[in-house]
């Protein structure tokens, strides 16, 4: 077979080419442009009528059982399914974050000047009256000490059967609530603008003095440092020896307490803001409401996918390094307590949107507590403020 040469018209498939190219870019300009993702509203599965308002920071225990204290002095336990499991009367309001001990024992500080311990059937182990309100939520040793301070100025350790063990005093009124350390130190913060840690005795390690009074509690980053922020408007970052690490001034003035993230950033609320801060003290991004500036003083809460759920605007959210938010649920407005956080991911909060004004609400969400060294306030599910807790009940 003879051989035959092929040519090729080089201008005409120049032409075809464009002419291709042209009808693909046509194809998509009458594609639909997707539209900008809006946040969506979380489902309420239930919601309690705690027969008055709360800002408690709730607690979890290990067989999912929500605790949570009220004004009218109800400390409230509810099945995961919103059923009320029992409710325990103390004598005035609760604004203390329970906190559930490994065998189930409630503790919790009252403004009737007292810490309680309650079984898990909800019946009254034992009380501790002290001198003044106890708003410094409880936290647990796992020996079985209980730490905690009070408006007396007192800072208490008390035994597992409700004895004294010991106590010291500060200058100022204590509502800060301690946090302990792998080694068992306690750390916490006083009106005399001053930041203590204590030896399990009760003896004084060192003490860090700052502009202000001390109303927020510390977040612990293992081994390596601990924040905490005062009056001063200042976020502080400690050495576990009590020295400066870096301060940050943010101009917050709010009981809102830091929290730390998947990658070691800490959060925390300042005024109406949430700010994100690197590991070396310098401010990474914050958000800025949209005409609200009531001041917040909850604490974030760092869930698993690293978002941050917190109030803002009369709104609960979750905010990552970028906006959009991912969801909102309207809150109309928001106390003191920090929402809780359940084992598949359920959010529960104090919501004044229902039962007039009286509402506890169970959000439906499917991401759990972050595993970071410190993600909510006091540290874990069951609110110890343990740092030894957190590998057990959020954080690693």
């Amino acid at each position: 077979m003879a051989g035959h040469l092929i040519t090729t018209n080089k201008s005409g498939a120049k032409a075809h080419f464009a002419l291709s190219l042209l009808a693909g870019l046509a194809w998509l300009l009458l594609l639909p442009v997707p539209a900008k993702s809006e946040p969506y509203t979380l489902t309420n599965e239930w919601t309690v009528d705690l027969d008055s308002e709360s800002d408690s920071a709730p607690a979890v225990g290990t067989d999912g059982t929500i605790y949570v204290g009220t004004w009218k002095g109800l400390l409230w336990a509810l099945n995961p399914n919103g059923s009320r499991k029992w409710v325990f009367q103390a004598h005035n309001e609760i604004r203390t974050a329970p906190a559930v001990g490994s065998d189930g024992t409630v503790y919790f500080g009252c403004r009737d000047r007292r810490l309680y311990a309650v079984r898990a059937d909800g019946q009254m182990r034992w009380e501790f009256l002290t001198g003044g309100w106890v708003d410094s939520s409880p936290a647990l040793a796992h020996d079985g000490t209980v730490y905690f301070g009070s408006w007396d100025k007192n800072f208490y350790a008390l035994n597992a059967d409700g004895t004294k063990r010991w106590q010291f005093t500060t200058p100022g009124e204590i509502v800060s609530s301690p946090a302990i350390g792998a080694d068992g130190a306690i750390y916490f913060g006083s009106h005399d603008r001053k930041f203590y840690a204590l030896a399990p005795d009760g003896r004084k390690k060192w003490e860090f003095a700052t502009g202000g009074p001390i109303l927020s509690s510390p977040a612990l980053n293992r081994d390596q440092c601990l924040y905490f922020t005062s009056v001063d408007g200042c976020l502080y970052a400690l050495n576990l020896d009590g020295s400066l690490r870096w301060r940050l001034h943010t101009g917050g003035i709010t009981e809102s307490s830091p929290v730390i993230g998947r990658d070691g950033t800490i959060y925390v609320t300042v005024l109406p803001y949430l700010w994100a801060i690197n590991p070396d003290g310098t401010k990474k991004w914050g958000r800025q409401p949209e005409g609200d500036y009531t001041p917040v003083q909850a604490t974030p809460l760092v869930i698993a996918d690293g978002t941050i759920v917190h109030f803002f605007n009369g709104f609960l959210w979750n905010a990552g390094a970028e906006p959009p938010a991912q969801w909102t649920y309207c809150l109309s407005r928001y106390g003191y307590g920090s929402p809780a956080a359940g084992p598949t991911g359920t959010l529960y909060t104090p919501d004044p949107t229902k039962a007039m004004g009286r509402g506890f609400s169970a959000l439906r969400n499917s991401v759990p507590l972050a595993r970071t060294p410190w993600p909510r306030f006091r540290g874990n599910a069951r609110n110890t403020g343990n740092v030894l807790d957190l590998g057990v009940d959020g954080g690693s």
